[in-house]
């Protein structure tokens, strides 16, 4: 009898609770795996590669941003100001196309941009212990005031999107593998080997689970908090170009409809948004889940205010799920 509960231990609440804590992955492809049939139910044919591969170049910028949100998250905090930073870094970039530098000195600008709105977002959280919440959001209006002034300096309401950033924002091996993975595929090993191979990434858990503790073991949180609000806003101008590119649209507010799937992303990966806990890994297959989600919503001809809502939705239901396994465990 004790071997048999012991064999079909994993049928038991516990076991699956245990599952949604340690390995949320795990739930997630299955759940991945039942909307890509729901979608294929719902539209007969739809899923082939071709298909597979406009869903992972949609993904991409998502998973990215959805990355920022992970990393500051890890902390306790958030990033608000991702879609701001992204995009000015694809406005950035297209008004200095003509520019004696070309799209390279058009990319370089709109990064030390963004790193340097991270620098400032670092050291208000970091040294005022501004609440990340504030400080981000704060930090977002101040970048799109900028924009706007930079719009009005260039005398112009937009700009063409460089053929470089269309490139690799929107075209495809085969017209299967989209080129943006050349971009992605290195970020995700250097964010995955980052948060659990080296001290900074130990450093990120160590704050977000015990801030106190970490204080106490000699950690100079400030520092760790800078640097990550720096790399956080680079990683949001890197997806504002891709989204230009995928787009091909340059303007101050063109990322700002990825900010909540952004969080919802991470929210439903795993990363808990009492910091401590989550990685990178659940935060991709969570863009993933939402890019096929939004694919399922049009197919059903559902419009955007609903999409909206459904994510809005997402994150409460799913971080009040994640609050109560952790609680029970």
């Amino acid at each position: 009898m004790n071997a048999s509960v012991r064999a079909n231990g994993w049928l038991t609440a516990v076991a699956w609770r245990r599952l949604l804590r340690d390995r949320p992955i795990v739930p997630l492809m299955g759940l991945l795996a039942i909307l890509v049939l729901v979608i294929e139910l719902a539209d007969p044919g739809i899923v082939s590669p071709e298909w597979t591969g406009v869903i992972v170049r949609a993904s991409v910028p998502l998973a990215i941003l959805a990355g920022c949100q992970t990393l500051t998250m890890l902390t306790g905090g958030i990033d608000l100001s991702v879609a701001a930073i992204g995009s000015m870094a694809g406005f950035v970039t297209a008004t200095l196309v003509h520019s004696p530098g070309g799209v390279a000195e058009g990319i370089v600008v709109a990064l030390a941009a963004a790193a340097l709105a991270g620098l400032l977002t670092g050291i208000g959280v970091g040294v005022f212990r501004v609440h990340p919440l504030i400080m981000t959001l704060g930090m977002s209006f101040v970048v799109l005031g900028l924009s706007n002034v930079w719009q009005l300096q260039m005398v112009q309401t937009g700009a063409g999107v460089p053929d470089s950033l269309r490139w690799i924002g929107s075209s495809t091996l085969a017209q299967v593998v989209p080129y943006n993975l050349l971009v992605f595929i290195p970020l995700t090993l250097l964010i995955l080997l980052g948060l659990r191979r080296t001290g900074y990434g130990r450093l990120l858990y160590a704050i977000g689970d015990n801030p106190i503790a970490a204080r106490l073991s000699g950690t100079r949180a400030w520092q760790v908090l800078i640097v990550l609000y720096v790399i956080s806003a680079v990683m949001a101008a890197i997806a504002g170009l891709l989204i230009s590119g995928l787009t091909n649209t340059a303007s101050v507010s063109l990322v700002d409809t990825s900010l909540l799937p952004a969080v919802a992303a991470a929210v439903i990966g795993g990363t808990s948004i009492l910091g401590g806990r989550g990685g990178f890994g659940g935060t991709i297959v969570g863009a993933l889940i939402l890019t096929v989600l939004t694919a399922l919503l049009t197919v059903l001809g559902l419009p955007e205010p609903t999409r909206q809502v459904v994510f809005g939705s997402i994150i409460v239901i799913v971080a009040a799920a994640y609050t109560r396994v952790t609680g029970e465990s």
